[in-house]
């Protein structure tokens, strides 16, 4: 049996690199999360359809309406409010959790209640994207009843929105620091946050 020739043995060594590389490439890929894959869907679902004209009154009173709305939650707020700010079909995603459909949006809003002494939504600004959808830039204040009782906790964040054409919420995804606003209060959960925080 004949020996390779000398030439063939870097050959062969880049062929298997390259192949590594590539191997590796493919491992290092982003794997979509379920809740980015549903959110990029319902995004491209609703840019087709039609929202409200920019400048228009209805632009304005459905920027009040959602304003008004989170601003200041109570029940009889949620219980009253909901289906006349949401979309039958709206799609919601707090950080926490996704929900469809505004009758399931205003259930889930009403259970988070039950856990929450106060929630209030102080507004810092809201730009209009040329697309049609409307970033909302808020201060949130949220009492718990089970965590950190007795505080208050102040977070910031971005509620992402898109309206349909009677000014209804269609997509609602929320963008904050739940981990400083929930997580890092949670006995033993909270503690382990901090220490990871501190050593980064």
């Amino acid at each position: 049996m004949s020996r390779p020739r000398s030439w063939l043995w870097p050959a062969v060594a880049i062929a298997v690199l390259a192949a590594g590389i590539g191997l590796s490439a493919c491992r290092v890929a982003p794997r979509e999360t379920d809740h980015a894959a549903g959110f990029r869907l319902v995004v491209a679902e609703k840019r087709a359809e039609p929202t409200v004209s920019a400048g228009s009154t209805a632009e304005r009173e459905a920027v009040d309406r959602l304003k008004g709305f989170l601003g200041n939650w109570t029940v009889e707020t949620i219980q009253s409010n909901t289906l006349a700010v949401y979309a039958p079909d709206a799609w919601f995603n707090d950080t926490l959790k996704t929900v469809r459909g505004a009758t399931n949006i205003q259930s889930y809003f009403l259970k988070t209640m039950k856990n929450t002494e106060s929630i209030s939504v102080q507004f810092e600004d809201v730009t209009r994207s040329g697309d049609g959808f409307y970033y909302f830039r808020w201060v949130m204040d949220n009492r718990l009843k089970s965590i950190a009782r007795g505080e208050t906790l102040r977070t910031l964040g971005i509620t992402l929105v898109r309206f349909d054409a009677a000014g209804r919420v269609t997509v609602h995804q929320d963008y904050w620091d739940s981990t400083a606003g929930l997580f890092e209060h949670v006995p033993l959960l909270g503690r382990g946050i901090r220490a990871i925080k501190a050593r980064l």
